[in-house]
């Protein structure tokens, strides 16, 4: 897991004097809304990487026919026990095997570190009362020993596993 300082990360938000820009130019490291994305997607180079921000109550399946331009999706976690963007992760990694990185953004609490390695995701933007390496530790406890379920990383079983 990555751990990502939000003030000193190269993928910058589409801003102008007013605000998030409508309809932002290409550009290397832009992270963009969803809405800026659909506003931008029919002219963006093919071969210029996006990162896309994705809200939870949206359908992550409309990011399908993109994610071969889309360098990193950006899950938000409006609240810790608002677990919607643990499905989205999955789906993108299982489903549709997104290769790109996928960043847990918002409420994100050193608890969920598990979780959110085992759904699919490799970065993380903690919340700023929470420590690096609380979660570090958190995700150094299974690390040798693994779950018994499978994940996204490892779909099958312990009992399905062969020894090693």
């Amino acid at each position: 897991m990555k751990f990502i300082n939000a003030s000193t990360c190269p993928w910058q938000h589409a801003v102008g004097e007013d605000g998030p820009k409508p309809d932002p130019d290409p550009a290397p490291h832009r992270l963009l809304s969803l809405e800026q994305w659909h506003a931008v997607r029919a002219h963006w180079p093919q071969d210029l990487a996006v990162a896309i921000e994705f809200p939870n109550d949206a359908d992550i399946t409309q990011l399908q026919p993109d994610l071969g331009r889309i360098a990193l999706v950006v899950l938000e976690f409006p609240k810790w026990t608002d677990g919607r963007a643990y499905s989205q992760a999955r789906i993108l990694r299982s489903r549709f095997k997104f290769q790109g990185a996928i960043r847990a953004h918002g409420e994100v609490l050193v608890d969920m570190m598990q979780l959110l390695t085992r759904t699919g995701f490799d970065e993380v933007v903690l919340r700023g009362d929470q420590s690096q390496a609380a979660a570090q530790r958190a995700l150094d406890l299974f690390a040798t020993v693994g779950f018994y379920q499978g994940d996204v990383a490892e779909t099958r079983p312990w009992f399905q596993r062969s020894p090693a």
